[in-house]
């Protein structure tokens, strides 16, 4: 029987495995980044289309339907944020010690996806709501480092920032269309919110099939000898991963949570609730999903830690037009541009900066690291300008933040630059 030419094997798997590319295989975009990439990046659009249809009406949902204070909300939203923290290293030493990403990460999307049941039996309770949001964010913790580890061992070194962006473009449609989904169907059912979690379960289990059936494992090529924790959690002792972590850490204590920046611009604006979750759409659609691949290109071209740093100055500039603007639709519409820029410059760049800095072997658990870094510094973040702005009103919190920024930039600057 006459083999198919080698070209022909590799393009059979491409369509039928969406599998990675080893550097080398193939030429173009998808040959440096690796189809196993884009089965990734569809995987993460359909979980996002179910997440952030929960995530887009949850300020709302929280503050106005279970009437919260803004303060209670700032602690629910800090704790359902740094819940990820233990479960993150979890995931990823897990992945590292037993070589099973897709593994891994495929019980965090199942997580999350059992989690949209607890949304429906928690009914009106503010504590049963706040619990199956913790384990929703609890799957997103497990399953975010073995993902990440798998797109940087699917693309080559030097396109790893194309490779995340390319990620988050796709991650960021289903976050365009999320929030869509979720107004459609609070206006077709008088504003039921069981009807977004019936639906929202209905997508997620969606996006798990699609891991199952698309997405193959990734596999390094250093030995299959298992690392010791005592290896992960050494990471630290390298000064680069330590400054990485320090920067981390630091810009993440002054990034408050989307909810707040929404519901500032709702409050001052007298959006009806019903259309709040159109604010998520206008920073997805305005930049997150137009930058997120150019900028990741950029970070490979120019340097990653110069566009993490400018996604922070775009975070200032939010933070001083929603302080300063009252009332004023441009600059509500200029912030929700500059909000997606930011995170279009740093979600998924930070990741690329540091996993050339970590071994092969505990890869996933170095990623991990840095990201329970980030998860820790967003609950004390939420928590404090929460309490804030109880105290002292929102043009004074944000007014606070943007001072945060300009203190963290030079010293996060310094760190950045001498871990490269």
């Amino acid at each position: 029987m006459i083999s198919p030419p080698p070209r022909l094997v590799v393009r059979y798997e491409s369509v039928v495995y969406l599998s990675s590319v080893r550097p080398g295989a193939r030429s173009g975009v998808v040959g440096a980044i690796g189809a196993n990439v884009v089965a990734l990046g569809l995987v993460s659009l359909v979980t996002d289309v179910s997440s952030e249809m929960v995530t887009a009406v949850l300020p709302a949902y929280l503050v106005f339907g279970l009437s919260l204070s803004i303060a209670q909300y700032g602690l629910m939203d800090g704790l359902y944020t740094g819940v990820t923290a233990v479960t993150r290293l979890l995931g990823g030493y897990t992945a590292d010690r037993w070589r099973a990403r897709k593994t891994v990460a495929g019980a965090g999307y199942a997580l999350s996806a059992v989690a949209k049941i607890g949304l429906l039996a928690a009914g009106g309770s503010a504590l049963g709501v706040g619990a199956a949001i913790a384990a929703d964010r609890m799957g997103k913790g497990v399953r975010t480092a073995p993902r990440d580890a798998m797109i940087t061992l699917s693309a080559e070194p030097a396109a790893l920032g194309r490779a995340f962006g390319v990620h988050r473009t796709l991650d960021s449609v289903g976050a365009f269309l999320g929030p869509l989904v979720a107004l459609a169907v609070l206006a077709g059912t008088a504003q039921a919110y069981d009807a977004i979690f019936v639906v929202s379960l209905c997508v997620a289990v969606l996006g798990v099939l699609l891991l199952i059936l698309f997405v193959r494992n990734s596999h390094d090529d250093v030995p299959a000898q298992r690392p010791l924790l005592k290896e992960a959690l050494g990471l630290l002792s390298d000064p680069r991963i330590r400054r990485l972590a320090y920067a981390a850490i630091l810009l993440g204590l002054v990034t408050v949570g989307d909810g707040f920046v929404y519901l500032l611009i709702q409050r001052w604006q007298g959006l009806p609730v019903l259309w709040f979750p159109l604010l998520a759409v206008g920073t997805n659609v305005s930049s997150y999903l137009l930058l997120a691949t150019p900028l990741g290109a950029i970070a490979d071209r120019f340097g990653r830690w110069r566009v993490v740093v400018g996604g922070h100055v775009a975070l200032l500039a939010v933070y001083l037009l929603l302080a300063g603007h009252r009332g004023s639709w441009p600059a509500a519409i200029l912030a929700l541009a500059l909000y997606g820029a930011f995170y279009a410059a740093v979600d998924g760049v930070l990741m690329a900066t540091a996993s050339p800095l970590l071994p092969k072997r505990v890869r996933t658990s170095g990623l991990a690291l840095l990201q329970t870094c980030q998860a820790l510094a967003y609950l004390l973040s939420s928590v404090i300008f929460g309490l804030a702005w109880q105290a002292f009103g929102p043009d004074r919190a944000g007014f606070v933040a943007a001072a945060g920024v300009l203190v963290a930039l030079p010293l996060a600057v310094w760190w950045l630059r001498s871990a490269k």
